[in-house]
């Protein structure tokens, strides 16, 4: 009994209608209909429709509650590899795939050294062994979720999933999946495996803000944050001593002795492939000499002298004293051999002397690196998240805490270009290219 039926009365919900007005209700409702059942998912064009874009965004970014994130059901990945900011990128790829699905990530293994550098010490190693597990999940608390294997209540209540590889598994292919996957039709199970690539080689759909809404909740576990404490006091220590000899410290030198924190990327195998990046991109500035970074970090304004220096170097370059030679008067660099605190980076696998480094150019007054390489790019990602937490958007001709600098890009006054990443982007795609700098 449709409306043409009811039509045929001479009242139709209290009203008198004719049978034009009938006509009218009849093509409007079909109109409706088709549009519902016929309005496609992607563009005629092969590409995600913006509309299916702002869904799955808006249902990944609407779950802000405690209870946004359900703790029943859980997703699982494979161990995470590779150097300690490719591992911290696939985790919050992880993270935020999990929450899409609007599930709890199952606490991954992260790996101890780079496979190709230390394949007698390849193994994994527990994420809580490395950050705090309990820490994460207050901070990103309703957003995304840690869990344990303890959790589980079923084991045999697993569905795998098998990650697509290849040219032909396109972004919108990956993305249809995990739209597929988000179904209440999967809920039965209480885990999705995924299975196939590590996570670093997934398909990107998430804005560089959310990776570092992820980035600001991995804290380090007690023991290896107190190693770092320790080199960052000898840096302190350096500066402090270099100022008490000085004139300048008669006359009210800051008590806090700053330092800054350089990752100087000029080892061989860098220099081979920043070269063939300037090829292949077709520009000039990504590779940078020790003469060039020493120049440009000497000329950043409002630097007061003396001032430590730490270099952020790869081992090989710990046995060449030319790095710390020709840097500009009242800049002492150091590096950790020079600061005698070698040994305790040599106590721990490449993973954990990464974190430490990490944490020590992260905790500088100011940090300059190469905007192409990750370990720099991430650096300048979350002290720009810190930066917009204080409430500066812009770090151009104002100063600011927490200052980066790109030493391969020419800034003010023969000085590197001052570095804010740029939050905007759609995907974190753009660090990989060192595009995601704020133009001033």
């Amino acid at each position: 009994m449709g409306i043409a039926s009811n039509c045929k009365y001479p009242m139709f919900f209290g009203r008198n209608l004719n049978s034009i007005t009938c006509k009218g209700l009849a093509l409007i409702m079909i109109a409706l209909f088709l549009r519902v059942v016929l309005l496609p998912s992607f563009s005629g064009h092969g590409g995600i429709d913006k509309n299916n874009l702002d869904l799955i965004h808006s249902r990944s970014l609407s779950l802000d509650s405690d209870n946004g994130i359900r703790k029943d059901k859980f997703l699982e990945v494979p161990q995470i590899v590779w150097g300690l900011n490719n591992q911290k990128i696939a985790f919050a790829r992880a993270c935020l795939t999990a929450r899409m699905l609007n599930r709890t990530l199952l606490m991954p293994s992260l790996s101890a050294s780079l496979f190709y550098k230390e394949i007698d010490r390849l193994q994994p190693i527990s994420f809580d062994k490395v950050f705090q597990f309990e820490k994460f999940n207050a901070l990103c608390n309703g957003f995304v979720q840690l869990g344990r294997y303890s959790d589980l209540r079923n084991r045999t209540g697993v569905y795998e999933l098998q990650k697509g590889s290849g040219r032909k598994w396109t972004v919108e292919r990956d993305l249809e999946q995990l739209k597929d996957f988000s179904e209440d039709s999967f809920d039965g199970y209480e885990v999705i495996r995924i299975v196939g690539k590590n996570p670093f080689l997934w398909h990107d759909h998430w804005p560089v803000k959310d990776y570092a809404r992820v980035f600001e909740c991995l804290v380090l576990v007690d023991e290896i944050a107190k190693e770092a404490d320790k080199v960052v006091s000898k840096i302190r220590e350096v500066g402090k001593e270099m100022r008490s000899k000085s004139q300048s410290s008669q006359s009210g030198a800051d008590p806090d002795s700053p330092y800054v924190a350089v990752h100087m990327r000029i080892e061989i195998d860098w220099m081979i492939h920043c070269k063939k990046l300037e090829q292949r991109l077709n520009v000039s500035e990504i590779c940078s000499s020790k003469q060039e970074i020493m120049e440009r970090v000497g000329n950043i304004a409002g630097l007061k002298s003396p001032l430590a220096i730490y270099l952020a170097v790869a081992d090989s370059l710990l046995e060449d004293s030319s790095i710390l030679a020709g840097w500009k008067e009242g800049l002492l660099p150091v590096e950790k051999k020079k600061l005698g605190v070698d040994g305790i980076y040599s106590k721990y696998p490449y993973l954990i002397q990464s974190a430490i480094d990490y944490e020590v150019c992260s905790r500088a007054d100011v940090f300059v690196g190469n905007s192409f390489s990750t370990f720099s790019s991430l650096i300048a990602l979350e002290r720009t998240q810190k930066m917009i937490r204080m409430g500066v958007t812009r770090s151009c001709g104002v100063s600011v805490r927490w200052p980066s600098y790109a030493y391969n890009i020419l800034g003010e006054s023969n000085g590197p270009h001052k570095w804010m990443t740029n939050m905007s982007d759609s995907s974190l795609k753009a660090i990989s290219y060192g595009s995601n700098i704020i133009s001033c």
